[in-house]
């Protein structure tokens, strides 16, 4: 009966050690794992910071960018009421020529 009672217990131990290890194995494979991701997120930092620096090297040249479509967008109104107004005074120039 002892026998019985002290192969019970230790298979309970045995199984509840291998439970240990298995977690700790787990814990293990998690802190790989998230050391990866913390690198990961580091160079995502570093890089987005490189990024962000070039953009503000570059915001000069986009503000130039903008105010360049702005005049062509004035002078682009500009050449349609042009065009318009010689239209007007090409039929005004026919009309004096057919009198």
């Amino acid at each position: 009966m002892f026998t019985k009672t002290a192969d019970y217990l230790y298979g309970e131990l045995t199984a509840t050690q291998e439970e240990y290890k298995l977690l700790e194995n787990m814990n293990r494979a998690t802190i790989t794992k998230y050391s990866d991701m913390k690198h990961i997120a580091t160079n995502i930092g570093k890089s987005i910071g490189e990024l962000n620096e070039k953009y503000t090297s570059l915001q000069p040249y986009l503000d130039q960018i903008d105010q360049i479509e702005d005049s062509v967008a004035k002078l682009e109104q500009a050449a349609y009421k042009l065009d318009a107004y010689s239209k007007r005074l090409e039929a005004k120039f026919k009309n004096l020529e057919k009198r």
